[in-house]
């Protein structure tokens, strides 16, 4: 039943593409990126995908510029090899913090990325914990935003035996941590930020029961690691016995691995949407594997079977 079905992996996360293509029982796509002397990228689809279902995955991580560039250009190869059908398998959608004007005379990059891979061929996209949803109305192509919940769900009840309460770093993950809190039939604590400029957070209270719990942190992504080790540093001095962080895309960029290494979090738990770089090594950090979850992912999409009913 997957005789028709393509997998290709771009270079942002080559392993986790292999993951997927082993969890299908398929051989990854045929594919070469090369770069010209001026850093051009060209792709170069080595096999026939006349009317077969392709699938491209390729996170938007840092260097986000470059991985969007090289998934646009895969794209359009593709559609000009013409393809059945295309899917943009992105783990980690970079740009997607641009959701909305936030100033005068600003631009929303997530639209606009959205627009651009519309444009270079793909006909459905699928994703992984969109840092908003509201995101998925910027395509006017079906979009699947996959939730990493069951795998960071069942790394919980499997570890944590001690009363723990589930914390949102910020209002905006509210959602999110009280999802989680019903389900373990845990606690919810809010820690309450303010953020003076990009990149930078201050945190100023803690609303909910900590103390004497294992607090667990949980959010979307940890980028330079600020919000997070503050959030644990506010936690412990409110009496939490351990705080524990869950978070679905490791982007961890500038100072972020020396912050995780410094704070009072006992570990950072992740997926592997972004590709483990060895430049972001850390005792405290721990990999979850998510390649089987989005080749299930795939599967029933391929078979036009329900997504939905994997989170429930």
């Amino acid at each position: 039943m997957l005789e028709k079905i393509k997998v290709f992996g771009g270079t942002s996360n080559a392993p986790l593409a292999r993951d997927i293509c082993k969890s299908l029982g398929i051989a990854p796509g045929k594919s070469e990126v090369k770069r010209f002397s001026d850093g051009e990228i060209c792709v170069d689809i080595r096999e026939s995908v006349r009317g077969m279902d392709v699938y491209v995955v390729q996170s938007t991580s840092p260097p986000a510029n470059d991985n969007l560039m090289e998934l646009l250009i895969t794209l359009d190869a593709l559609k000009r090899a013409s393809s059945g059908s295309i899917t943009a398998v992105i783990p980690y959608y970079g740009y997607a913090r641009q959701d909305r004007k936030v100033a005068p005379r600003t631009p929303i990059s997530a639209k606009l990325v959205a627009d651009l891979l519309t444009v270079a061929g793909a006909m459905r996209v699928v994703c992984v914990d969109l840092h908003a949803g509201q995101i998925q109305g910027f395509f006017n192509i079906p979009v699947d935003n996959i939730y990493a919940t069951p795998i960071l769900l069942r790394y919980i009840k499997d570890n944590f035996k001690d009363e723990v309460v589930i914390v949102s770093p910020d209002a905006g993950g509210v959602e999110r941590a009280r999802a989680f809190a019903k389900r373990l039939s845990s606690g919810l604590a809010i820690v309450d930020k303010r953020r003076p400029s990009t990149n930078v957070s201050e945190v100023m209270n803690v609303i909910g029961e900590v103390k004497g719990k294992v607090a667990i942190l949980l959010d979307d992504m940890v980028d330079t690691a600020g919000t997070l080790t503050q959030a644990a540093l506010a936690l412990k001095e409110r009496g939490a016995k351990k705080v524990y962080a869950c978070c679905t895309h490791a982007v961890l960029s500038g100072p972020a691995i020396e912050r995780i290494d410094k704070s009072s979090i006992a570990e950072v738990v992740v997926t592997d949407t972004i590709m483990k770089r060895k430049e972001n090594t850390s005792m405290k950090l721990r990999y979850l594997p998510i390649g089987e979850f989005l080749a299930e992912a795939i599967k029933r999409i391929h078979l036009g079977e329900s997504v939905s009913s994997l989170f429930i």
